[in-house]
């Protein structure tokens, strides 16, 4: 692989490149596992605040539920030849943020 891809580069270039490669391939795992940790730990706070909170797991389980109807109504109307946006995603309402139609 290298000799075809790389054969016109000097050995201690080749050297230098796959030295490199090999700090950006190091990089990006220590990237994504740092990632798959905070996320993790994020997790686990929301199971927290979910199970010291019922009514807001059943608030945001009902937001949830209403996302999904308005999905699949959307979904509908577009099978149907309807490609106009209907409305804005429930949970933009509360978090203009999020964005959403």
């Amino acid at each position: 692989m290298y000799k075809d891809e790389y054969g016109d580069l000097s050995f201690e270039e080749q050297l230098h490149l796959t030295e490199s490669l090999i700090r950006q391939r190091h990089n990006q795992q220590m990237f994504l596992r740092r990632n798959a940790q905070l996320l993790q730990q994020e997790l686990s706070f929301e199971a927290e605040l979910l199970e010291d909170n019922p009514e807001l797991a059943q608030t945001i389980h009902s937001f949830n539920m209403q996302e999904i109807q308005s999905q699949q109504q959307g979904l509908s109307g577009v099978m149907q030849g309807d490609l106009t946006p209907k409305g804005q995603s429930v949970w933009s309402k509360f978090f203009p943020g999020l964005g959403g139609n």
